[in-house]
Formats: C-alpha cells, structure tokens, sequence
C-alpha cells in the first residue's frame, strides 16, 4: 500500500471493499490490521471516528460518508436512497453527523488478566486499541470495574477520585486477594490521541445512560439471549498491554532461577 495514503483514503477503501455499514471501531481494525496504515497515536480508532464526522459536518451533501446509526458508516455511493426534491431540484439527503461526545462510558476493556500488572500502591493499567497503537495507563480512569474468578463475576465495585489503578491495588491485598485472576472496567473519561485522560461531561442524556448501562450489564454478565452488546454503545475498547517493568523483572526471575537451577 502507498506509504502516502491518507486516514480518509483508507477509510474509503475498508468501506469501499465492505458489503456492509460498519462500525467505526471496526474500520480502524481492518485498517490497521490490514497494514493499510500505521499509526503510533494511543487512539486511532478516535483519530478514524473524527475524519469520519468532521468530513460529513463539513459537506453534508458530498461526503464520501453517511452515517447510518451511532457510530456507524457507510458510503453514501453503496447506499440506495430515494432522491429528496429541493427547490425543484433533486438532490441526496444529507448526511447524519453522529455526535459521540455525548456518551456515558467512553472506553472499557475486558477480561484482563490480573498476573499482567505490577502491582504496586499506585499501578499503572496498560492498555491499547490495537497491536501497533500507543500504550495508554488507564490507571486514573473512573467508573465502573467488575472482578472475576474464572468467568464469574463475583464482585462489582466502582472507582472515582481514587482511580481505577489504585482501586484495584486495594482490591489486589484486601479481603478478595485470592478469589480473583482477571478484570473489566468501563470508564467515564475519554482517551486523548496522546494517551492523557480528558474530562468527564457534565452533561449526559438519559438515553445515553440507559445504553451505557445495558451495554456494561451484557458484556459483563455475557446472558445467552443477547446477541450484541447494548444498542448505541459507542465506547472505544482497549486491550490489555504488559507493563514494560514487570515484564523485565519476570524476566530477571526467570534469569535467575535458570542460574540457579544449573
């Protein structure tokens, strides 16, 4: 693929090749994951989102993009729409510029595993949304965590001023120490394309809550019936990344025992 090409270029090659409207989410994954670009920003999928709107905000009517649901895009040339008479003139219905910002939960993970921190008083959470994407420490994130022994839920706690990484570590030598081996969490701030954490919004719609709770009750209770998460859950997922220090130190054990052992 050209070195040169441009986030709208390649946008409108995931979608161009797709049979489908994805979600902005999964553009990113095909772009990255297909080599078609690569980036060394902490929130790509964000960085695709923002070309994605500010092209439809800026020309409704000739956007390459028409959204077709929250966070969800297609090409206006592979939609089939009836033409709008304007002033005598038949023209395409505008594009729908989705806004995101109003979203309650603004990003999550799921299933970490708790053997992959360096737990310490103030932990750093590790995180990213893709394999070539920045690492980001989401240990002052606040919102909701769930704790897991196996694939059972066996507690769900919430974390504020204190941040997730702190809450966690008391969570990690309080009286559940040994009951729990992974983590979720969904969070209220959003991810900035330098890794920093924004501010949470003052102002959230009850709509948003409504699908925000709905989706973290699916992904965290996961019941059988629901074949997809909450309807307008437009929060960026993040996969867990290893702490670069305690990866040296198991390292260093594992140097050690070998010595040892020989």
């Amino acid at each position: 693929m050209p070195s040169d090409m441009t986030w709208k270029q390649a946008i409108e090659k995931v979608l161009s090749e797709s049979s489908y409207p994805m979600h902005y989410t999964e553009i990113t994954e095909k772009i990255l994951s297909g080599k078609i670009l690569s980036t060394s920003g902490a929130t790509p999928a964000a960085t695709v989102n923002a070309q994605i709107t500010t092209s439809i905000k800026s020309n409704p009517q000739t956007s390459p993009f028409i959204a077709l649901g929250r966070g969800t895009y297609f090409l206006r040339s592979k939609v089939v729409q009836a033409p709008v008479s304007v002033a005598g003139k038949k023209t395409m219905p505008p594009a729908r510029a989705v806004n995101q910002s109003s979203e309650a939960i603004r990003a999550f993970g799921m299933f970490w595993r708790r053997e992959m921190v360096d737990w310490k008083n103030k932990p750093n959470i590790w995180g990213m949304q893709g394999l070539t994407a920045k690492p980001v420490d989401l240990s002052g994130q606040c919102g909701i965590y769930l704790l897991y022994d196996g694939r059972e839920v066996i507690y769900v706690g919430r974390t504020d001023d204190q941040g997730l990484g702190q809450r966690l570590f008391q969570q990690h030598v309080g009286r559940l120490a040994t009951r729990w081996d992974r983590f979720s969490w969904f969070g209220f701030l959003p991810v900035n394309q330098d890794g920093s954490l924004g501010k949470m919004e003052s102002t959230v719609s009850s709509e948003s809550l409504i699908s925000a709770f709905e989706a973290v009750l699916i992904e965290a209770v996961e019941p059988r019936q629901n074949r997809k998460r909450g309807d307008d859950f437009g929060a960026l997922e993040f996969i867990q990344a290893p702490d670069e220090i305690f990866e040296k130190k198991k390292a260093r054990k594992m140097a050690i025992s070998a010595l040892v052992g020989d």
